[in-house]
């Protein structure tokens, strides 16, 4: 499955049982985050295009909140290719991953 991530144009695979989060990070990808429970939501962006399913059965996002869009892709597991609007993304200068 493919990661796009808006509007810095990056992407990447997202692996069997990967989050959102740890395919972008695999791949050099930053991205805000902390807890990487789906507590925090440090990372919380928006789904552009695509569905998800959560590894924890009640994220951090309120009802309004899901229904406008907001994932956590800590805790986010892609159904498909997936597009997420996070601005804040950066490819790292290293590419390392994390």
């Amino acid at each position: 499955m493919k990661l796009t991530i808006e509007p810095a144009h990056l992407s990447c695979t997202v692996g069997e049982g990967q989050s959102l989060l740890e395919a972008a990070l695999a791949a050099g990808i930053d991205m805000p985050r902390s807890c990487r429970n789906g507590t925090c939501r440090a990372c919380l962006c928006h789904l552009e295009a695509g569905q998800v399913r959560y590894r924890v059965e009640w994220p951090g996002l309120s009802p309004d909140e899901k229904d406008e869009g907001c994932v956590l892709p800590c805790v986010a597991m892609p159904m498909g290719d997936v597009v997420l609007r996070a601005p804040s993304a950066r490819r790292r200068i290293d590419g390392a991953g994390a």
